[in-house]
């Protein structure tokens, strides 16, 4: 495992680097987090897509959008080691590619492993342009961690399937042209056989889409309700029943995104405790505080170092282990415990509901750690993942392997 830059990376970085001081939107991105922090969400979301779509087809225009992805289909065809490389010197940029994360890192390897040629061509490059936006219709209102327990029913007709029921917590759904669903194709089956998998227009007869308002302010996630919703049979994705194993393609792609990341925060937290208070002294000049950082530094700093490894695991071909989950799990607790310490720091402002930007920003991580502890996975899910594929610990008793309309349901599932 390589911990410096081979001489055709140093110089891959220095290009990207060149390019991206050049080209990326300085003004916008400050002027976003002004109006972030300044308590305006509505106007803060739309002007942060309204960017991201802009520096998403700069990049795509100039070669730079989806350097793993083939030529054809909009990319490069790079490794995996200059896609990273990229997304470290976008540095603070790196928060644009918020919108298109699901469709270009879930869905796209989804679609270029099960959909057919004519639309992988038709649907890829807007995709990596950031002309469309995709989203993932997995979670429902009774099955959320226990993704294969899904009720939305796709029953056949003429010319395809009929889709009725609903998704819930559905990132990107009020914003998306395109989006990826699971659905019950065959109650009588067991639960993890019975599934399959289409793509849907978000703009189809029957789809109603309505966002959940969250805490901060912002509307991230939805509600989304199939009423009777025509898909043709053409955009299905793998076979009939077959579904599980499609959805196990986009979830091992997600855990792989969201698990070879480092948690955020540290390098504001280290600011905070530099600062000396009204009576000269700095929060780092205590023991205590010194020992938290340190364990943070620790923490951060293995979790960059499980990412070169997992990068040296796709170098040579193979898929990367128990590393992802690993990273997941500590990086989401690891943002949020950095976060609640840095509101601690900041005492009494920094339990105020709105206040100056470096208040504002712990708030932001903070609440993105909540977010990431659920999202790909909950903690409790990857405990168990660990536990069975890594430890070779026995799996819990199950009551579920019967047909599916036979597995008792909570009430209001």
């Amino acid at each position: 495992m390589n911990l410096t830059d081979l001489p055709r990376h140093a110089a891959f970085r220095l290009e990207a680097r060149a390019w991206i001081r050049r080209h990326a939107p300085w003004d916008e991105l400050a002027r976003i987090r002004r109006m972030r922090f300044a308590g305006q969400p509505f106007e803060t979301e739309h002007r942060w897509l309204e960017v991201a779509r802009q520096w998403q087809a700069a990049k795509f225009e100039a070669g730079w959008a989806c350097l793993v992805w083939p030529v054809a289909y909009g990319g490069r065809g790079l490794s995996a080691t200059e896609n990273v490389i990229f997304q470290e010197e976008e540095g603070p940029f790196a928060e644009l590619f918020g919108p298109f994360m699901i469709g270009q890192g879930f869905v796209a390897p989804t679609l270029m492993a099960y959909a057919s040629e004519a639309h992988k061509r038709r649907f890829l490059p807007p995709l990596a342009s950031g002309a469309s936006i995709w989203c993932q219709l997995f979670s429902e209102p009774g099955a959320g961690s226990d993704l294969a327990g899904v009720r939305l029913r796709a029953t056949p007709c003429e010319g395809g399937w009929r889709l009725n029921g609903q998704k819930v917590w559905t990132s990107g759904a009020h914003h998306s042209s395109h989006g990826i669903v699971l659905t019950r194709s065959d109650p009588d089956a067991p639960k993890h056989r019975g599934l399959t998998m289409f793509f849907v227009d978000m703009k189809s007869p029957g789809i109603t889409v309505r966002p959940i308002r969250q805490l901060s302010g912002i509307s991230h996630f939805n509600e989304v309700f199939f009423d009777d919703v025509f898909v043709p049979d053409d955009q299905r994705l793998g076979e009939v029943g077959g579904g599980w194993q499609v959805a196990l393609t986009t979830l091992s792609n997600e855990r792989m995104t969201l698990g070879a990341s480092t948690p955020v925060g540290f390098d504001e937290l280290f600011e905070l405790a530099r600062k000396p208070g009204a009576d000269g002294a700095a929060p780092i000049d205590e023991r205590g505080v010194r020992e938290r950082i340190a364990e943070w530094y620790a923490k951060v700093t293995g979790l960059r170092y499980g990412v070169y490894r997992i990068l040296a695991t796709l170098e040579r071909g193979e898929r990367p282990g128990p590393e992802v989950a690993v990273g997941k799990l500590v990086g989401a607790r690891t943002t949020q415990d950095i976060a609640a310490f840095g509101l601690d720091l900041l005492g009494a402002r920094g339990r105020a509901a709105a206040g100056d930007d470096e208040v504002s920003q712990f708030h932001e991580m903070f609440c993105f750690g909540a977010i990431h502890r659920i999202e790909g996975g909950t903690d409790e899910v990857l405990r168990n993942i660990l536990a069975e594929r890594a430890l070779g610990l026995p799996p819990e008793p199950r009551a579920d392997k019967g047909p599916f309309r036979d597995i008792p349901m909570a009430p209001n599932a």
